[in-house]
């Protein structure tokens, strides 16, 4: 059995969560919906007296394992991003790089392009750019979303490895190559 696709999701106060159809759909307190249309070789049961979501396969063919695990997590994500959500930070570094937003919908990013490059999230992303102009942050309630729009942004300027130049996440460590030597040969 699959590890993950075994474990029940707890559903958590103020979360409304409705199967139907091969479709799972997840209302949180807030206001945010998601919707995710499973495979229809996977069982998805909604427990109300226990309050949580069991996902289930019915053999243990090769593709039913994969999509067990898979289906679990998707579901899971979704509970998970209406109540807490997702975030990526971005950070922007280089002599003159800089990001800065154009209204409330466009991250404007100045990254040693002739033009500066202007990209709009899509429904259910906001984007936030900080006061130094360096740390852009994606948030969300789709994980999918989130994370491909923030790797769109990591996509304009990529950091090289020589400098260091680029956008990168806040976490992540771009290894750095020693440049060209000058040695006096004879």
């Amino acid at each position: 059995m699959s590890r993950i696709g075994r474990q029940p999701i707890t559903i958590p106060a103020g979360v409304k969560v409705t199967i139907d159809k091969g479709t799972v759909k997840v209302e949180g307190p807030k206001g945010q919906k998601l919707q995710v249309d499973y495979h229809p070789n996977m069982l998805v049961e909604l427990d109300t007296a226990k309050n949580v979501i069991n996902v289930k396969r019915p053999d243990d063919e090769r593709l039913n394992r994969a999509l067990h695990g898979l289906t679990r997590t998707l579901v899971a994500n979704m509970v998970e991003g209406v109540t807490t959500g997702f975030r990526k930070v971005l950070k922007v570094e280089g002599i003159g790089y800089q990001a800065r937003m154009d209204g409330k919908d466009t991250v404007v990013l100045s990254v040693g392009f002739a033009n500066a490059i202007r990209l709009s999230p899509p429904e259910g992303v906001t984007v936030e750019v900080a006061k130094d102009s360096v740390t852009i942050t994606v948030s969300g309630a789709d994980k999918q979303k989130v994370g491909q729009f923030a790797s769109e942004i990591r996509a304009s300027r990529k950091p090289e490895p020589y400098k260091g130049k680029g956008i990168r996440y806040e976490t992540e460590v771009v290894r750095r190559k020693e440049g060209k030597s000058f040695a006096s040969g004879g």
